[in-house]
């Protein structure tokens, strides 16, 4: 027994000092210095030395996470969110080729997303919300095939949702409200067999919802549906009670008519529905109390 307990002792250290001894990337060393170089000071004054994943007596610059990858330690995470970053997406971080996670929320990103973007290829979170981020969503976003989670809302994209992201098979979380896209919804989207939560309220969006779920078998999993504040027009088909899995829908502020189908009002797991601000019949009611939700971090963990 003790002589277990001496080799995995033995075990342990011989991990921790290969770690201590390898040398980062100098692909990653490289960009992540653009990056310190194009930050504002908050950011800048937090990471010290040269090395991201540190060096000798300094720690790992802080939001910075590094993984031992062979005889090198390479950047896998880059977490700097609300320290008011001024200007365009830092396009160094489209070098950082082991990133899992990127998270720049609540800053003060402008322009656009580079289409480089798509170099990303083992990205499973990206989180840009609460930015100033511009022009059109690239299409690119649709090769990040391990993406689990996709936040761009609260921004100024313009332009149609890339039908590209119907590409994502692992995606569960897409978040688009508050920005100003145009155009309908990519049906394509509703093939998407792990999508949970869908948001594209407060944009500029039209067309109907039986274009949306027009696919058989659209929206297998999906849980929570959020159009409100298009301009989103026709009536509220039966066929939109076949998503088995719906708990939250919002209808509200837009340009529907007609009747709600009984459906709704018998589906085993739908809570909350609501539908103030259209053109819908007398008598049509809501489901559930109407209350505002906000984005919390936890519902990025996976």
């Amino acid at each position: 027994m003790a002589c277990q307990w001496t080799l995995s002792l033995i075990c342990i250290f011989s991990l921790l000092l290969t770690a201590a001894q390898s040398k980062t990337l100098k692909r990653d060393v490289k960009a992540l210095n653009e990056i310190k170089a194009s930050l504002g000071w908050r950011v800048v004054y937090a990471w010290v030395g040269d090395d991201p994943c540190g060096d000798g007596d300094l720690p790992p610059w802080s939001g910075v996470t590094c993984s031992t990858q062979g005889d090198y330690r390479v950047v896998t995470e880059l977490e700097v969110y609300a320290v008011s970053i001024v200007g365009p997406f830092p396009i160094a971080v489209t070098n950082l080729l082991d990133l899992t996670r990127l998270d720049l929320h609540n800053n003060k990103l402008t322009g656009p997303i580079p289409p480089q973007i798509g170099r990303l290829k083992r990205l499973r979170i990206l989180n840009l919300r609460w930015n100033k981020l511009q022009d059109v969503i690239p299409a690119e976003i649709g090769e990040l095939k391990r993406l689990t989670h996709l936040s761009l809302s609260f921004n100024n994209f313009k332009g149609e949702i890339p039908k590209e992201i119907a590409n994502l098979p692992e995606l569960r979380y897409l978040y688009l409200q508050e920005n100003r896209l145009t155009g309908r919804i990519p049906p394509e989207l509703g093939i998407l067999p792990n999508l949970r939560h869908l948001d594209v309220g407060n944009n500029h969006l039209v067309g109907t919802i039986r274009e949306l779920i027009r696919f058989e078998g659209s929206f297998p999993v999906l849980r929570n549906l959020y159009l409100n504040n298009n301009y989103l027009t026709g009536g509220v088909p039966a066929q939109l009670a076949n998503l088995t899995n719906l708990e939250i829908l919002y209808l509200d502020h837009n340009q529907f008519s007609g009747r709600i189908p009984d459906a709704f009002y018998k589906h085993p797991f739908l809570k909350e529905m609501y539908i103030e601000g259209n053109a819908f019949r007398p008598g049509v009611n809501p489901i559930g109390i109407h209350k505002v939700l906000e984005l919390t971090d936890t519902e990025f963990l996976v």
